[in-house]
């Protein structure tokens, strides 16, 4: 990364991975370093979305994940789909995990971190814990493996906020392998890439009113 212009991100030439297909949506594998949307600079167009639409012409964004962030999306395929979908997401109705690699062995089983969160503005994108103007963040976990000096977690966050996994982690005293906006330096060398997938993402299907989830399982 340090190779190129700040403003140009690398592009992964990872396919994208087709989960599941029916007439109203898609649930897709979106690989490390692929932007979900595009970029502002002409160099950035490369993404999720408009490497779908060449098959899919109809698919929209509803959500998305950082460019480091590997893992599970759902792309929806036409208005009401995507109209259903967003809802869902805005009453806080679509659950999510991630699978991450932290720094430190984490000390309890399970547990929570609820720090609100708000954009840093002097150093966007970065975002900072604000316990007077920041927007309410909440991520509970669960410790799946302690090994030697990372541990392997279970991240559900109940809220949706930028960079909240990220910042919970650091703020918990173990920030995620490979970060390379809130990891300290020996986490940040202690991975290749950003140690964080989405793993599991359920919602209602906006069509048959069934509970519909999905499983992705990461590559480390």
């Amino acid at each position: 990364m340090s190779e190129l212009p700040p403003y140009i991100v690398p592009h992964s030439q990872e396919a994208i991975r087709i989960l599941h297909e029916d007439h109203d949506l898609l649930l897709v594998r979106k690989p490390d370093l692929l932007l979900s949307i595009p970029g502002r600079h002409p160099l950035n167009k490369d993404c999720l979305i408009t490497r779908l639409q060449a098959d899919y012409p109809t698919a929209t964004i509803v959500h998305r994940l950082d460019l480091d962030t590997s893992g599970i999306m759902v792309i929806p395929l036409n208005k009401p789909t995507h109209a259903h979908i967003s809802r869902q997401f805005q009453e806080r109705k679509v659950e999510k995990s991630y699978i991450s690699v932290v720094h430190g062995i984490v000390e309890n089983d399970e547990g929570e971190v609820e720090l609100p969160i708000r954009c840093d503005w002097e150093r966007r994108p970065l975002q900072m814990i604000d316990h007077e103007r920041g927007k309410h963040a909440l991520t509970r976990y669960r410790v799946l493996e302690r090994q030697g000096d990372r541990t392997r977690m279970l991240l559900m966050p109940v809220t949706g906020r930028s960079h909240q996994l990220r910042i919970h982690m650091r703020e918990l005293g173990h920030p995620i392998l490979g970060c390379d906006m809130y990891a300290h330096e020996e986490a940040l060398k202690m991975a290749d890439r950003l140690l964080l997938h989405a793993t599991t993402l359920g919602f209602e299907h906006p069509a048959t009113g069934e509970w519909l989830e999905g499983e992705c399982q990461p590559d480390f």
